[in-house]
């Protein structure tokens, strides 16, 4: 599927992610790239920083449908990134959480269906694998909304809708390697919360290979998960020190509120359906309606005997290959010292 003279919206677009997606598309044939966010400031440095005609700026709120409806007009694809991703906030606020993840993603996929959109890939976290905070919780409802409007729409639809679920996306905004960079450029402690805990490892180029994977293959309804490996976060941690040569010490805090101590990607009764695709896992829409008998008085036996794709049972990373993947980042790259 071509992006050849073609629309492409991303909302939530002002995101590491969205900023990945321009840096792959922007000198190709694509027509235009809308970025829908609420942050003002953030596409204005956005704006400024890539002076580029083929760049749309949309103010608006994915709570606010009427602001997803004026940015969806000509729209030919949409990649939905918009949402509430910060763990601490959302356990204290999970009603934004609700309203933004959940809520808001109804209203994009309504809309999209409303303007005819072709297809629409949701970003998902493996925080709603087996969630067990608010973040998580309401990712696994976008998740589900998203493929029940899905099969709302019945066989061949006009509107493909189709989600990804990734793992730690390693620099991304909030996440733990700028704030170890940082610790270490003060010379404090690189805090970690439990030295056995293990994080899928990611590139930001990972993200939307994936995302491009699920546009290009995805049937509607349809998940999919990239095989990622993964690292204890002692293991990140100290490959950050050796590779900046640096003094600091590792010092251990203790589990936050609403933090797992290993994260999984497809749970034991998605893989018993899943569908191994070499890179990547597909786990098909259940396009079953409500008068089946197997949700009342049978089950799948094979789901007993499947284990779940976590980061406790993946390819595990040791410091060296720690720090193959680190010096791929560009915020590693720029401040290590010369």
């Amino acid at each position: 599927m071509s992006f050849k003279d073609k629309t492409l919206l991303i909302t939530g677009g002002t995101g590491s992610f969205g900023n990945a997606v321009l840096k792959r598309f922007l000198n190709t044939d694509i027509k235009e790239i809308r970025i829908f966010s609420r942050d003002e400031k953030k596409q204005d440095d956005m704006r400024h920083a890539l002076q580029n005609p083929k760049v749309k700026f949309y103010i608006g709120n994915v709570r606010d449908k009427r602001s997803v409806d004026n940015a969806m007009r000509g729209v030919d694809y949409i990649f939905h990134a918009a949402a509430l991703k910060q763990v601490p906030s959302c356990e204290f606020f999970p009603v934004e959480a609700v309203n933004t993840n959940v809520l808001g993603t109804q209203n994009v996929l309504d809309s999209a269906v409303e303007f005819g959109v072709k297809n629409v890939v949701v970003l998902s976290t493996d925080k709603a694998a087996y969630p067990i905070n608010a973040m998580g919780i309401s990712k696994a409802m976008m998740e589900k909304v998203a493929i029940a409007k899905a099969r709302s729409l019945g066989d061949n639809p006009e509107t493909i809708i189709s989600c990804t679920r990734y793992g730690n996306v390693m620099a991304s905004r909030g996440s733990v390697i700028p704030l170890f960079i940082d610790q270490m450029k003060a010379g404090k402690d690189l805090t970690i919360t439990d030295s056995n805990m293990t994080r899928f490892m990611m590139t930001l180029d990972d993200a939307v290979d994936l995302v491009l994977y699920a546009f290009q293959h995805g049937k509607s309804g349809d998940l999919f998960v990239q095989k990622a490996p993964a690292a204890t976060i002692e293991v990140l941690a100290q490959s950050l020190i050796e590779l900046y040569n640096s003094g600091s010490k590792i010092r251990i805090i203790g589990t936050r509120h609403g933090e797992k101590l290993y994260e999984t990607l497809v749970t034991r009764e998605e893989m018993a359906k899943a569908e191994d695709m070499g890179n990547y896992y597909r786990i098909p829409c259940d396009t079953r309606d409500l008068n089946y008998d197997k949700y009342f008085v049978e089950g799948q036996e094979e789901i007993a005997e499947t284990e779940d794709y976590h980061s406790h049972n993946t390819v595990r990373l040791d410091i060296e290959g720690m720090k193959n993947l680190l010096f791929k980042l560009d915020i590693v790259r720029e401040t290590l010292p010369k």
